[in-house]
Order: structure tokens, then C-alpha cells, then sequence
């Protein structure tokens, strides 16, 4: 038996996977996103492991994504064509060992090329095809916390409820 790699980055997609994908517009435009419970909470337990990387290819909502993933979350955010994603992440990171957690149209590339990825329940059926795991939820409904439960335990054989009771 191989022993299993250990991830040094997950890259997460912003919208469908931290919002649930609408975007509520106005007659000024783009105004909100929705996002869910839990998600950050799992988060700062999962940064201990591996470097986390928020990425989003929604200019006109980057200032909103922003807001939430740097001001409020401290993290990093990256703003990243859909079409070039996998080219993009592929020069800044090394995708052989990161996980990518996708749902939109061009997020099977990425997929295909990572070390491993996730997908939500309602992402579209190419994606999930080429999803290792797929969360038994939707985006912006706690499926970064399931996620990063998973991620502990499948990679790092870490029980969460074992991290919360200590």
C-alpha cells in the first residue's frame, strides 16, 4: 500500500459553492450573494492543514465576495477567469497537490488536473463526473463545512468531533 499524499492548498470556488450561486440585482446591478452557516467555522480548523485559496471569475461581484472572504474571513480571494481557470491555477499552484472544490461549467478542468476534487450535490452532471467526492449539499448550505470535515478526515484521519471536544 502507497502511503497517500498530503494536499498543500485547497482552492475553493466562490459562487455555488460559498453562496448558493444567485446574485440579487437591482436597477444599480449586482447588489448581494447569499452565503451560508458553518462554513467559515470548519475553515479556520481546516487552515491549520493546508493553505486555503478562494477563487471567483465574477468581476462585477468581486467587490461583495471580497468583502466577505479578505475583510471578514481574513483570507485570500483571487479573481480568475472561468474559461483559463485551470491554466491560471496550474502557474500559481501546484494542482497535483491540491484539492479544488467546483461546481460551475468550466470547473471539470480544474478537476481533471487536480490532486483532488469536490463537487456539490447540484453542480451540472459533467462536473460531478469528474468529482472524486461530491458533498450531499448545496452551495451556500454548509457544503464547505462538509467538505472540509471530509477533507480531515480522508486526508488527515482526523475526526472533527475529536478537534471540537479537545
Amino acid at each position: 500500500m502507497t502511503k497517500k499524499t498530503i494536499p498543500t492548498h485547497f482552492i475553493i470556488d466562490i459562487d455555488g459553492i460559498m453562496t448558493d450561486g444567485r446574485m440579487v440585482y437591482s436597477q444599480y446591478g449586482k447588489e448581494f450573494k447569499l452565503f451560508g452557516p458553518d462554513d467559515n467555522d470548519a475553515l479556520q480548523i481546516l487552515k491549520k492543514y493546508l493553505k486555503l485559496v478562494f477563487i471567483t471569475a465574477d468581476k462585477r461581484g468581486f467587490k461583495i465576495s471580497k468583502k466577505r472572504i479578505n475583510t471578514d474571513m481574513k483570507m485570500d480571494l483571487m479573481l480568475v477567469d472561468g474559461k483559463n481557470r485551470k491554466n491560471i491555477l496550474n502557474k500559481k499552484f501546484n494542482l497535483n497537490k491540491s484539492i479544488f472544490m467546483g461546481d460551475g461549467i468550466f470547473d471539470y478542468q480544474v478537476m481533471k488536473s487536480c490532486m483532488y476534487s469536490i463537487a456539490v450535490k447540484d453542480s451540472l452532471d459533467h462536473v460531478k463526473k469528474n468529482a472524486d467526492y461530491i458533498v450531499d449539499r448545496t452551495g451556500g448550505n454548509r457544503a464547505v463545512a462538509a467538505a472540509s470535515i471530509h477533507i480531515l478526515n480522508f486526508f488527515f484521519k482526523i475526526s472533527f468531533e475529536n478537534l471540537i471536544d479537545e
